[in-house]
């Protein structure tokens, strides 16, 4: 039955990645991106950052269309799906690198921002205009990542990239383009419902606030992104270095006696 299903929808299922394979694949990424010029890498991050700027525009879209005629756990449910779109884009349109080396990592942060921030305006620029954002909604948004101590947000962020770097793991270990978008869908509603802190796609949140001028100030942008980095920064590296490498380096070992 299932073969049929992959069959109708024109993909095929690939074998099923072990995790040693897994690891080969992730490191292969890592170095793909530090060998691309640094011109690349900033049309990437800046691609991705614009790109994932969908999640707040949509999530600021449903709040407006459905806060106060559905319940607030529903509500909740509607915008944290939403949240998910943004990385959909993002991942599945393989613009984003999962690289962590020091070049690599900041060029593609910086450019992360700045695309971050042109949606940001953006947003703010057209769904007011268009009257399908209520611009108070920005600032509602904004002030549920900054209105919190630094510790909660450098925890909130940690959690977040470590469900970032499963995302990664568990896209390399898809074997089909469904199950990666549903992988991605998952994890990022997750994010999205929990309201962690997210670096990129928090920016674009939190700069729409201070861009709209409704509730945060740029300081609360400093505070917000200052921690957030620090705990992403950690959260994912060590997912994927410590408990995923530490697992699956001892399968990666050539048997003996056995080729390359």
């Amino acid at each position: 039955m299932s073969t049929d299903l992959h069959q109708e929808t024109g993909e095929e299922l690939g074998p099923k990645k072990g995790s040693a394979q897994i690891l080969r694949h992730e490191i292969q990424e890592g170095r793909t991106a530090i060998e691309r010029p640094v011109s690349g890498l900033f049309i990437s991050g800046l691609s991705a950052g614009l790109d994932i700027g969908f999640s707040l525009l949509l999530m600021a879209i449903m709040w407006t269309l459905v806060a106060g005629q559905l319940p607030g756990p529903v509500t909740e449910m509607l915008v944290a799906n939403m949240y998910a779109v943004g990385f959909i884009f993002v991942v599945l349109g393989r613009k984003a690198s999962p690289a962590a080396l020091a070049r690599t990592w900041a060029v593609v942060y910086v450019a992360n921002l700045i695309g971050a921030a042109a949606f940001a305006a953006f947003a703010v620029l057209i769904g007011p205009a268009l009257g399908i954002i209520d611009r108070r909604v920005f600032g509602q948004i904004a002030t549920s990542l900054t209105a919190h101590p630094a510790e909660v947000i450098f925890l909130s962020a940690v959690l977040a990239g470590w469900l970032m770097g499963l995302l990664s793991w568990l896209v390399a270990a898809s074997r089909d383009t469904i199950s990666q978008l549903v992988i991605v869908w998952l994890i990022a509603t997750v994010i999205g419902f929990a309201h962690l802190h997210h670096v990129v796609v928090g920016s674009v949140e939190v700069l729409a606030g201070v861009f709209a001028g409704e509730q945060v100030a740029a300081a609360d942008y400093g505070h917000f992104l200052l921690w957030t980095t620090l705990g992403n920064a950690l959260g994912g590296p060590l997912f994927v270095a410590l408990v995923k490498y530490g697992h699956a380096r001892p399968e990666a070992q050539p048997v003996s006696g056995g080729g390359p």
